[in-house]
């Protein structure tokens, strides 16, 4: 059920109506049968995906949760009767129960992660080496990956990460996790989000605020301009570009550069103010994935405005637990007496930061491009943090720091260097993509840029005049945002003006999305993850 479907907009009006309409005490049965009914119309075998992690993590979060309320009480009991060497002994091997139940369960959901999306890599990687030794290959398996497989598998592995560390109680009703795990607007392209965080509403009783209903329907309404005016009319232009490598080269690839990220960033935001917008109608919180990333002025900072959920899902369960683990505190000694100081107390961030961004290209899809694109990310935020007394060194000689045009020049440079990265997203191989990056310095025809051979990509000069608008209204909206909600700002305003600019929109979208003949309804791009 597409986010951008008459299906899905009708399935939405008719769960705001029941949900508003039932007794308090029903909405979270219905937001539970909404989201089994949202998963069971992407294909019914792929529920039970769902219904395994949530079951598996469920019960394993239980009893650790029971262990470690246990092991609580008999200490506090026998606090008197116990040495300080018993007490230790005790919580020791019943962290140790916990522990064994952490790892079944995250073997057994990251394992099905990893068999769904990554069988086919692997067997790929293989046959290739085997062709090399002259052997026959294998078969690939035909396995289609379920919806929202990466997004509530690492929900899930989060949650069991804060029960075993003490940090979450262990929830006892099976039902409540379930709709914590298959909460259907984030199903698709998340939010990753944390139990206590989306919990604090989503268990809440809910009555009707006009309000609040009025904004998260504006925040959808916004999130289908991003996505059907901007994202699905660009996409035509991108999918010429990448389509022939060979053809479209050198300027071409430039262009299909700047027009995929524009896209990434329409379709990608746009699909998280549906998300975000059609929990707050419900009167559920949805943490902000987004902060303006365009607008970063280094990579490092790009990183903490763009996919926030995701980043810090990496951060938290990844990163430390990695760099601060008995294995990296052990290299982290044996590098300070054979490395010296300084190399010590860096590697273990490089091995762990290398790690994550490996991970994180993985995470992102079964190939290599995803995995250099991760690798290629690591690469430039250690290379910035290493340099870091070199600009010291320059800004204390050049004091041209926080002046206007630098920034701009900063904000110019981090967009360009993400356009170069988000390519690897763009082409089928690894080969493409840096024959493509490579034409734009060794081909040159940038006479096309206004030739009128642009209007070869699908576009029309129409097409392009709205691309231009929607472009200029999605940075207007940012600029504006820097200063507090949108929203709230034309709330203040008065009613014929408030009926204007959201009218307005909506004619926008409707007049103006990428729908008919050339166009087809397109997933959003994170639905694949």
């Amino acid at each position: 059920m597409l986010f951008t479907s008459y299906a899905f907009l009708g399935f939405v009006l008719v769960l705001l109506a029941l949900y508003y309409l039932l007794p308090l005490r029903c909405q979270q049965p219905l937001l539970l049968g909404a989201s089994c009914v949202f998963y069971l119309a992407a294909g019914p075998k792929y529920i039970l995906y769902i219904l395994f992690t949530a079951l598996t993590a469920w019960y394993a979060g239980v009893r650790m949760g029971r262990n470690a309320q246990k092991a609580s009480a008999f200490l506090k009991e026998h606090r008197e009767e116990l040495s300080r060497e018993e007490k230790k002994a005790y919580q020791g091997a019943n962290k140790k129960v916990r522990r064994h139940w952490l790892a079944g369960c995250l073997v057994l959901n990251m394992g099905v992660l990893a068999v769904v999306k990554y069988t086919n890599f692997a067997i790929a990687n293989l046959n290739g080496l085997f062709s090399a030794l002259g052997r026959p290959g294998l078969s690939f398996l035909n396995l289609a990956l379920p919806l929202g497989i990466s997004f509530y598998t690492f929900q899930a592995v989060g949650y069991l990460v804060d029960v075993y560390r003490g940090t979450m109680e262990a929830e006892k009703n099976p039902f409540r996790f379930l709709l914590f795990v298959s909460f259907f607007p984030q199903l698709i392209q998340g939010p990753i989000s944390r139990f206590g965080d989306l919990g604090e509403t989503l268990y809440a009783p809910h009555a009707f605020d006009a309000k609040q209903v009025a904004f998260g329907l504006q925040r959808m309404l916004w999130g289908y301009f991003k996505k059907l005016v901007v994202a699905d009319r660009i996409l035509a232009a991108v999918m010429t570009i990448i389509g022939d490598v060979n053809t479209y080269r050198g300027a071409y690839a430039a262009v299909g550069m700047l027009f995929y990220t524009i896209q990434l960033y329409a379709d990608f935001t746009g699909g998280i103010d549906v998300t975000i917008g059609l929990a707050q109608a419900l009167g559920i919180r949805v943490r902000e994935n987004f902060n303006r990333p365009y607008f970063s002025k280094s990579l490092k900072e790009y990183w903490r405005r763009w996919h926030i959920s995701m980043c810090s899902w990496f951060r938290d369960y990844l990163f430390y637990p990695l760099s601060t683990s008995p294995a990296m505190r052990g290299f982290t000694k044996w590098a300070r007496k054979h490395l010296g100081d300084k190399a010590g107390k860096r590697l273990p961030v490089y091995v762990s930061s290398f790690v994550v961004w490996f991970s994180t290209g993985l995470w992102h899809g079964a190939s290599w491009n995803f995995i250099v694109w991760g690798l290629l990310n690591y690469v430039v935020l250690m290379a910035s943090e290493e340099l870091e007394p070199l600009y010291a060194k320059f800004h204390q000689k050049f004091p041209v720091k926080g002046k206007s045009w630098y920034k701009l020049f900063q904000v110019g440079r981090t967009f360009l260097l993400v356009c170069v990265l988000n390519i690897f997203d763009c082409y089928a191989a690894l080969g493409e993509t840096v024959r493509a990056i490579g034409s734009v310095f060794t081909v040159h025809n940038w006479n096309v840029l206004w030739d009128g051979s642009l209007l070869a990509l699908g576009l029309t000069g129409l097409d392009y005049g709205i691309l231009i608008l929607g472009c200029l209204l999605m940075l207007g909206v940012s600029l504006v945002q820097r200063t507090g909600s949108v929203r709230e700002k034309i709330h203040a305003k008065p009613y014929w003006v408030r009926f204007a600019l959201w009218y307005g929109l909506f004619l926008l979208v409707l007049l103006m999305g990428a729908y008919g003949v050339g166009y087809d309804q397109s997933q959003f791009i994170y639905n694949r993850f």
